[in-house]
């Protein structure tokens, strides 16, 4: 009964991006594609900006077990730093998330995503518990800006070769990534929630 109502809803639901193979995408640019999913959504106007969210993951220690990641070996978590997902609130109905770094459908159901993906952190260590937060598309668009000197090493060359486009600035700043990878509440922009309550507050209620 479940899979049916699963499959129902996701046949009923229109996607508000590319097919994942049509999205611009930089393997380890998370902050990056998802920005430019939130663009795409702002120029097609294929839903209210105000319905979608960017979404980073991290914690203080800056080590995040998510499941059913294309580098995933096996049924292994791969632990990042930080992953970032967009979240599309849909006033019709469920709640979807689009990873592009994800096995699991593209977009895929916000309950499934949190039951496969994130699982739970009642089984995990304190020190891999997660954090999310929550931003506004348009304050996403408006506000990120990021020179990608986080993927360079000490000698200057890159971890992973950059997107092919220019470096998303504003005209406030060119760098303020960690403003967003931060969990402090009292820093950056959005809400911050810890798992369990993000999933209450945006899962099937």
């Amino acid at each position: 009964m479940e899979r049916m109502n699963v499959q129902s809803a996701q046949s009923e639901y229109t996607n508000i991006t590319p097919s994942r193979n049509q999205c611009v995408y930089t393997s380890c640019y998370c902050e990056e594609n998802v920005w430019k999913l939130c663009e795409h959504v702002k120029d097609q106007g294929t839903c209210s900006l105000d319905e979608v969210y960017a979404v980073f993951i991290s914690n203080d220690r800056k080590m995040i077990p998510i499941w059913k990641q294309k580098s995933s070996r096996g049924d292994e978590p791969v632990i990042w730093d930080y992953h970032v997902i967009l979240l599309h609130v849909n006033k019709q109905g469920q709640n979807y998330i689009y990873d592009l770094d994800t096995t699991l459908p593209f977009p895929c159901l916000l309950d499934v995503y949190s039951k496969e993906a994130f699982r739970s952190d009642e089984d995990l260590k304190p020190s891999f518990w997660r954090k999310l937060r929550v931003i506004p598309g348009d304050t996403y668009l408006k506000k990120f800006a990021s020179d990608r000197s986080h993927m360079k090493d000490a000698d200057g060359n890159w971890r992973m070769p950059p997107p092919p486009y220019p470096c998303l600035e504003t005209s406030e700043s060119k760098m303020n990534l960690d403003d967003f990878i931060c969990m402090d509440a009292r820093v950056g922009y959005g809400e911050v929630y810890n798992l369990s309550d993000f999933v209450q507050h945006f899962g099937v209620k």
